[in-house]
């Protein structure tokens, strides 16, 4: 049963930011995991998803490549964990796992988990019964996967694949045993009530870690000049609202905050953020794990080990 209405938590989004702030930091974990993924496969995908420079629908400026090596993986994770990062992911292009590259795909997978400390991730697209099942057989110990809008805006996002196969894939994640991953893209057009709709179908699916994403408007795609769709305070509501309502998941800083000042990333990490994926994204750039570390010292927050 869920913890708060829909109502409620619309009067909490709309309440003094201060106080919604300090409400979101009851179930605030004191310290910050660090993860970080990469890039195994770019470019070329079928999907029409507006945000995404990698869609084939699109003439975007980027470089395409196909699925990298096993040990270009493992040295990657392997330097990842001797950073100290506590995950890392292998990350993607397609709407679902191309079968010529699944076995090298678990090969990567127990390759990084042979390293002993660092945890292995995937993101890989959506999956069926079969592929969910030979990745926990590989010892997959999260997947990730988006559901990036509510289902009521989703239509607007992408029309190539549904909302449903996105929660299917979630479901399979979680029938097979391994953690989810699972969060949404922020300032795509949606309206506030859809944000508390996301934050709503996010408590049903009980998720380990929510990645929050902030669209990054990319040249050539449909939201190109989706730059005013949310701001700063509305981000910081957004986050505030998630967390209370899945108090049990970890909020992960993730692709676009830097579009936050570096005054309000640290207020989102001082009261509901759990989580930082550290470094480049796919098509876009962060920050560095130094830096990630010397704002979490300002804060006198600590890393936290999983």
């Amino acid at each position: 049963m869920p913890r708060y209405t829909t109502q409620e938590l619309l009067d909490l989004y709309n309440s003094d930011l201060d106080t919604l702030l300090k409400k979101a930091s009851e179930n605030h974990r004191e310290g910050v995991e660090f993860c970080s993924i990469i890039n195994a496969r770019n470019g070329k995908c079928s999907q029409n998803c507006k945000y995404c420079a990698q869609s084939s629908h699109y003439r975007t400026d980027i470089e395409s490549f196909p699925l990298l090596d096993v040990k270009t993986v493992y040295d990657a994770a392997a330097e990842a964990q001797k950073n100290g990062i506590d995950r890392i992911a292998i990350v993607t292009s397609g709407k679902t796992p191309d079968e010529s590259d699944f076995d090298r795909m678990l090969e990567m997978i127990k390759a990084i988990n042979g390293l002993g400390k660092i945890k292995s991730c995937a993101s890989i697209g959506i999956l069926n019964e079969e592929q969910a099942k030979r990745l926990a057989e590989a010892g997959l110990k999260r997947f990730h996967h988006n559901i990036n809008s509510a289902r009521s805006y989703y239509p607007e996002v992408c029309t190539t694949h549904t909302f449903d196969d996105r929660i299917n894939t979630c479901k399979l994640v979680k029938k097979y045993g391994m953690e989810l991953c699972c969060g949404v893209i922020l300032g795509m057009g949606e309206s506030v009530e859809q944000r508390i709709e996301m934050a709503e179908i996010l408590a049903e699916i009980e998720p380990d870690s929510i990645p929050i994403n902030i669209l990054m408007p990319i040249a050539q795609t449909p939201f190109e000049n989706y730059h005013d769709k949310i701001d700063e305070e509305n981000i910081l509501r957004t986050l505030a609202v998630f967390k209370i309502a899945n108090p049990k998941s970890i909020l992960r800083f993730c692709g676009g905050r830097m579009r936050l000042s570096e005054e309000n990333q640290k207020k989102a990490l001082k009261y509901c953020v759990e989580g930082i994926l550290t470094g480049d994204y796919l098509t876009t750039t962060g920050k560095s794990f130094e830096q990630d570390l010397k704002m979490l010292d300002e804060l006198n927050l600590q890393k936290f080990s999983v």
